[in-house]
């Protein structure tokens, strides 16, 4: 399977200040996949540990960090002679070895030359917990679920994906109508690199939705298995209520619906616990647009998106001929989607936020700050041209990029950019 983020490990090996690196992503995105791949790839040996499913490893780290003894029980472990040069450790499962990702530390500090990559299961949960985790001594990756571009290159359309990477319109648009059929079918499939993988051996939808259900019921036991017991019940609820709150019209996070009287207080930590989990995105309101974005974000206010638009999809269990064809049953649930769409293809490149106008008679479904510019970003489930809080957002604060983003083809207008929504991931 082709994927981005083998591209970042390339460049990460050649780095001159290398550190060990710790890939956190959800469950089921591919972690352990691409580390192996990589070593595969990349190295002459490849030294893989999972602290998960070695009793004997979890204590590894006990006694102390002396990189000798270490070396020594994970060449015994493995059965392996490590060459630093040539040998990739990968400690998977990371957050369940005690003292496991400070000793990534002291590899940094003590033994720079061992190529090592971490990760583990809800790792951004764990890391949040360990106060004592030593900062700049790590570098961090994010993987995600397949973005449409990578779903394009394992599905048969990997020049077609060339063509969205270079931006060549001419070309595109003659393939306009084949890119929207393929953009409808990763609206159903999404990006869990097993769904996508199912899908390019059996061509079946039906089982597709099979293994949605599945990555999502095992979702919910991680509820149970890892966040604090009293948070659990919490948790659910925020998770069962994520569908609801995007079939409205206005998206924005309401807590009183996730349970009458509900506030922030009661329901903060199990938001910030999926957050981390890497289960869902969370995108706050700008209160105002002006550099930089983030000083003027709305702690307050936010929407939130799944990881993954397949398994929201599989969460309304909505049928196959609603998102393959175009069909107007969806009403607010439509555009919803296609948020969700273009919050998943951007958000791994670019922070978000959302604006809307103190009376409210206004919305910008998304802002980016790019290259010392705030852009909006209206979005459009189909082919609906009209942009009326674009353009009320355009005047009022002299934007010069305005971006509107739907199933029509790409268009320079005089004071906004039309782009496709298959071809939004490569805006920035």
């Amino acid at each position: 399977m082709k994927r981005e983020l083998l591209n970042d490990l390339k460049r990460w090996k050649k780095s001159t200040n290398r550190k060990p690196l710790i890939i956190k992503g959800a469950r089921q995105v591919g972690k352990t996949w691409v580390m192996k791949e990589f070593g595969k790839n990349e190295f002459k040996k490849v030294l893989y540990l999972n602290f998960e499913s070695s009793a004997r490893l979890r204590d590894v780290f006990v006694p102390d960090f002396n990189i000798e003894r270490l070396i020594n029980i994970f060449e015994i472990e493995t059965n392996t002679i490590i060459d630093p040069k040539n040998t990739l450790l990968i400690f998977d499962e990371i957050q369940e070895a005690e003292k496991g990702l400070t000793a990534l530390k002291y590899f940094y500090e003590l033994a720079p030359q061992y190529y090592i990559i971490a990760a583990g299961s809800l790792l951004g949960v764990s890391l949040q917990k360990n106060n004592s985790f030593p900062v700049g001594k790590v570098d961090f990756m994010q993987l995600y679920p397949l973005n449409f571009a990578e779903f394009l290159q394992n599905t048969g359309d990997e020049k077609l994906a060339k063509q969205l990477q270079l931006k060549n319109w001419d070309v595109l648009t003659s393939f306009h109508e084949r890119l929207v059929e393929k953009l409808r079918l990763y609206y159903f499939i999404g990006g869990m690199p097993e769904v996508v993988a199912n899908y390019i051996e059996q061509k079946n939808l039906a089982t597709v939705r099979d293994l949605q259900q599945k990555i999502l019921t095992g979702y919910e036991n991680d509820f149970a298995k890892y966040a604090p017991n009293e948070v659990v019940p919490k948790i659910r609820l925020v998770w069962q209520a994520l569908i609801a709150q995007l079939a409205k019209e206005n998206r924005k996070f309401i807590y009183g619906q996730i349970k009458q009287g509900a506030r922030a207080k009661d329901f903060e930590l199990a938001i910030n616990w999926l957050v981390a989990a890497g289960l869902i995105l969370k995108v706050n309101r700008a209160e105002t647009p002006k550099l930089p974005l983030n000083a003027y974000m709305d702690y307050d206010a936010f929407k939130l998106f799944l990881v993954d638009i397949g398994l929201l999809n599989a969460i309304g269990n909505l049928d196959q001929k609603i998102l393959l064809e175009k069909n107007k049953i969806l009403h607010e649930f439509k555009g919803a989607l296609t948020e969700q769409f273009v919050c998943q293809q951007l958000k791994p490149k670019t922070e978000l936020y959302y604006w809307t106008a103190t009376n409210a008679s206004a919305e910008i479904d998304f802002l980016v700050q790019h290259q010392n510019q705030i852009i909006p970003i209206e979005v459009k489930a189909e082919e609906n041209l009209k942009a009326k809080s674009l353009k009320l957002f355009v005047e009022k604060y002299s934007s010069t990029t305005a971006i509107r983003t739907s199933m029509s083809m790409y268009r320079k207008e005089t004071w906004l950019t039309n782009i496709p929504l298959y071809a939004i991931g490569f805006v920035f």
